[in-house]
């Protein structure tokens, strides 16, 4: 089941995102992100959840309507021992669906190019590469940079 965080929700969301991140290690110092960056995220955007039977948060994505008019998603995170199961294919539909619904007409994301294995998952689900980005945080521990890759959000609407 695919819902809105609230804010209670924010220590699992914390679980999840660190324990998901952690094939970062390789070019990333520390945590993903820490218990203020959730909060922040929270007052720019949304989070959604993905819940399992017995109500515990297994995945999560950071959705955000941009004043363009096109939406982002970040922090796409499922927790390991449920990955490959269609939970992330889940949430990335879920927060199309948001913004869709918000009217905005494609959505972007970004994933480090050292994550080789994330641009060919995001392209089987419509997305091309349209750019790159400097990573500028200060944990890097190698060169990197950010990959910019969008897809256009097609109404369901029959006209």
């Amino acid at each position: 089941m695919t819902r809105l965080a609230i804010p209670s929700d924010v220590p699992d969301l914390l679980r999840i995102i660190n324990a998901a991140y952690i094939v970062e290690q390789f070019f990333k110092a520390g945590d993903r992100i820490d218990r203020a960056g959730v909060i922040e995220r929270f007052e720019r955007g949304t989070f959604l959840v993905e819940a399992g039977d017995d109500g515990a948060i297994v995945g999560c994505v950071y959705v955000e309507l941009q004043a363009s008019g096109r939406g982002y998603f970040g922090l796409l995170s499922v927790d390991p021992a449920q990955q490959g199961g269609g939970i992330g294919r889940r949430l990335v539909e879920a927060a199309e669906a948001h913004c869709r619904a918000a009217g905005c007409r494609a959505i972007d994301l970004r994933v480090v190019n050292l994550r080789t294995e994330l641009p060919p998952f995001y392209g089987r689900l419509g997305y091309v590469a349209t750019g790159t980005e400097p990573y500028d945080a200060e944990d890097a521990t190698q060169p990197c940079h950010f990959v910019v890759m969008s897809k256009l959000l097609r109404s369901h609407e029959i006209s």
